[in-house]
């Protein structure tokens, strides 16, 4: 049985141990990363997910290269990841109650946005607008999809404005916070949620330690961005462990719905 070595404690688990326990360290608690799929898998009443746009995916319209060429490294991260882009869309009940749901992937280019990702997005707020249905997103990004340029960061706007236009029709937002969230979207649509919980331990903020400490030239707390600091200082309103999590967004599914709640 291969062994898996936690990423905060460094200590040997079973990959049986590991998977089984949702890909929480049994150690120490670490929560690791799960892709959009299995995050969707443990969140949502079995069979009820239906994707939308999954066939949308990006395109190199800059012609941008680096030390290769962007349209190569989409296709790298179809490949590694197994979905088109870094945000997989759709709609799914939760404990019986429908929502919109949007998943991002850190596996896709370190689940960038780019502009996909912001139309995904919208697709999404538009389906809950049309369907009158609360709409639920988990992040986990490093930021705006540099190859993409200006058209990245305009996805900020976009977003925003998709979920200002949800709240204007009366419809709940939650944002679920996974590790790590930083960036163009956590300075965007993360941080205008009814409701942003965070998974324990996960980095939360626009720049992260080491670049903040090479910009400032000094020493940031140890718990600098993390999801206990940043619930301490009132920008998350929870922080949820991962078991249970679709207990706790069944109940706020209920509490903002007002609609009745299965097992």
């Amino acid at each position: 049985m291969e062994k898996i070595i936690c990423k905060k404690c460094g200590k040997n688990i079973s990959e049986e141990d590991f998977i089984g326990n949702l890909k929480v360290c049994v150690h120490c608690g670490f929560h690791d990363m799960l892709s959009a799929h299995e995050r969707i898998k443990i969140t949502a009443d079995p069979g009820s997910f239906t994707e939308l746009a999954k066939d949308m995916h990006s395109v190199d319209f800059l012609k941008f290269q680096d030390l290769k060429p962007y349209s190569e490294r989409i296709e790298e991260a179809i490949q590694k990841s197994g979905i088109n882009e870094a945000v997989v869309a759709g709609e799914a009940a939760i404990k019986g109650i429908m929502a919109s749901i949007c998943v991002m992937d850190f596996n896709f280019m370190g689940g960038s946005m780019g502009s996909v990702v912001g139309e995904k997005i919208k697709i999404t707020a538009d389906n809950s607008i049309e369907k009158n249905l609360p709409l639920l997103i988990f992040c986990a990004s490093g930021g705006a999809r540099m190859q993409e340029g200006i058209i990245s960061l305009m996805q900020m706007a976009k977003t925003v404005s998709c979920i200002k236009r949800l709240k204007q029709e009366g419809l709940a937002y939650f944002c679920i916070i996974t590790h790590p969230t930083t960036g163009g979207v956590s300075a965007s649509f993360a941080t205008v949620a009814d409701i942003i919980i965070t998974e324990p331990g996960a980095l939360f903020c626009f720049a992260g330690p080491r670049v903040v400490e090479q910009t400032i030239k000094k020493e940031v707390p140890a718990d600098f961005g993390l999801a206990e600091r940043n619930l301490k200082n009132g920008l998350v309103d929870m922080i949820v462990k991962r078991h249970d999590m679709r207990d706790v967004l069944g109940k706020l599914l209920f509490m903002f719905t007002n609609k009745n709640l299965n097992p």
